[in-house]
């Protein structure tokens, strides 16, 4: 039977967390040095047990972030999540949305879309962002290139704000932003066929806006997310927005002006969108449309 190896793989973790990039030859020569002598093989046995190894690392460096438990965010600017979401435009060309929210009020602080978004892209918004809401305690994001930069890392040290990365393969841990994006694409994007880069920010921020005034949310008690204490300061969000798609024969198709194809506004109330004032098609089949209704 084996002796009782306990005292040595009590001390042989603490030197792995000391040492994190330490191999069991190492630790075995600063365990020798304490006055305790085994055989390389049954040092290597208990390494592995202890599941010790040291992970091959990445070509360049990354921020490492914290991996302890989150705490429950209890006013705004407590806790912000941050992810990326994804569409296509008219013409095939994908582009890329940051969205940040805050955990605690669930207010869209910022809903930014780009063909690219690189790190240091992302710390400028966030700059923005803060410059009007406030530093925030803590933000949670997945381990993309783009939130492991060597930028973001930079910015969360200067600006002394805790970055918590979630656990690889495990999105549940950021809950709070892909349940934002799942509105969003519900809500939006799958919703609205985009003809410019420029078309799509402009329906972004008429959506977010709407989104933040006027959408109830149940975690605000019915509420809408910037209605809470302590969040952004906004102007007065439009009415409703028009219809953003027609029913026709063969499925639904925008409604667009050539104003609307341009990215510019159209002249009219509140600034909205430029977007054909369509309004919807009778659900009896009386106006002698067949398609597909909403």
């Amino acid at each position: 039977m084996r002796p009782d190896d306990a005292v040595v793989r009590v001390r042989l973790r603490g030197l792995a967390a000391e040492r994190r990039r330490f191999g069991y030859r190492r630790l075995g020569v600063l365990l020798r040095r304490e006055g305790i002598v085994m055989n390389h093989k049954k040092l290597r046995r208990l390494y592995r047990e202890e599941r010790l190894q040291v992970r091959r690392r990445g070509g360049r460096k990354r921020a490492l972030g914290t991996r302890s438990p989150l705490v429950r965010a209890e006013r705004p600017n407590g806790r912000w999540s941050l992810d990326f979401a994804s569409d296509t435009l008219a013409d095939g060309r994908r582009f890329r949305m940051l969205c940040v929210i805050d955990d605690f009020s669930r207010e869209c602080l910022g809903l930014i879309a780009d063909t690219s978004l690189s790190g240091a892209r992302v710390a400028r918004e966030l700059d923005a962002i803060v410059a009007v809401r406030g530093t925030p305690d803590v933000i949670v994001s997945d381990n993309g290139t783009e939130l492991t930069s060597t930028a973001i890392l930079r910015w969360s040290q200067e600006r002394m704000v805790a970055w918590h990365y979630i656990a690889p393969g495990k999105p549940q841990q950021n809950a709070f932003a892909e349940s934002f994006i799942g509105r969003l694409r519900d809500e939006c994007l799958n919703e609205t066929v985009f003809t410019s880069l420029r078309h799509a920010r402009a329906v972004l921020a008429e959506w977010r806006r709407d989104y933040n005034e006027v959408q109830p949310h149940s975690a605000c008690a019915g509420s809408a997310p910037g209605s809470a204490p302590g969040s952004t300061s906004m102007p007065p969000c439009s009415p409703p927005s028009m219809p953003l798609r027609v029913a026709c024969g063969d499925g639904l198709r925008p409604a667009l002006t050539s104003a609307a194809r341009d990215g510019a506004e159209e002249g009219g109330r509140d600034g909205k969108t430029a977007l054909d004032r369509t309004g919807k098609h009778r659900h009896d089949g009386r106006d002698g449309n067949r398609g597909l209704y909403f």
